[in-house]
């Protein structure tokens, strides 16, 4: 009976291998085009007026299938061997196993519960990077139809719901099945999404990578002031984010991006 178990147990772990490996390979970038933007955040001139680079995004949240190719090719961001100074307790908290996700994370849902380290470890992997915040709150402002569509009070009231349902929810609760114009999945499904900027409360990003003895110091902050109030879904991700440390882990996911060929990350 035991080496029955063990056999079953084998097959198991190397399914979920296969089905890791071929979700990591799918993996697919589309361009972002650039242009004139106002961010929710007021920037340095007292306006949210800013110009965003081209970049190339994910176009779907990474999910537990590829992280956990990625834990098994870089064990040492497994959750019984990472260093805890780059993960809190709560790392991967809603996995079965340190290589088995589970029921409570099923294959094709978004990784949550990752440290900003990790993410950034697992976008290096695939030679892209955390977004910076401009380029997420850019990406996200559009719908199916539009590249802004933040003036629809009606979708605006939807992604509340979503992101206040997101606190107490272990999985996703919003529509991630459809793409906005650009081509983007389930940008709104989850409370937040990790940013590399993050800490800086997204004024200017770092130089800080996974194996960077710098890298537990967080940028210097500075008080947000946003320029549309009404905008609750979009404060409340803010709030989360910049009440984390680079260690923590939340229901918070993430996708990466690649710097364009038509234009250079700045």
């Amino acid at each position: 009976m035991r080496s029955s178990l063990s056999l079953f147990a084998t097959v198991l772990t190397a399914a979920l291998a296969l089905t890791a490996s071929r979700a990591f390979a799918d993996a697919r970038y589309v361009e972002v085009p650039g242009g004139p933007f106002r961010s929710e955040i007021a920037q340095e001139d007292g306006t949210g007026n800013v110009v965003v680079a081209p970049f190339r995004m994910r176009t779907r949240l990474v999910t537990n299938a590829e992280f956990l190719a990625f834990v098994q090719r870089e064990p040492r961001w497994r959750r019984d061997r990472i260093a805890p100074l780059y993960a809190g307790a709560g790392y991967l908290s809603q996995w079965a196993g340190p290589q088995t996700p589970g029921t409570q994370a099923p294959a094709g849902q978004p990784v949550t519960r990752v440290s900003w380290f990790a993410a950034r470890a697992f976008c290096a992997s695939e030679h892209a990077r955390l977004p910076d915040w401009i380029e997420w709150e850019y990406a996200s402002a559009a719908d199916a139809r539009h590249r802004d569509a933040r003036v629809d009070v009606v979708r605006q009231a939807r992604i509340l719901a979503t992101v206040t349902a997101g606190f107490s929810a272990p999985t996703v609760t919003g529509d991630h099945e459809h793409p906005n114009a650009y081509g983007m999945y389930g940008m709104h499904t989850l409370v937040g999404e990790w940013v590399d900027d993050y800490a800086a409360l997204f004024v200017n990003a770092d130089s800080r990578s996974p194996d960077d003895a710098q890298q537990l110091r967080l940028c210097g902050g500075a008080a947000l002031a946003f320029s549309d109030r009404g905008d609750y879904a979009l404060m409340m991700r803010v709030a989360l984010l910049s009440s984390l440390a680079p260690a923590d882990s939340s229901n918070v996911g993430f996708r990466c991006v690649k710097d364009s060929d038509n234009g250079e990350h700045s």
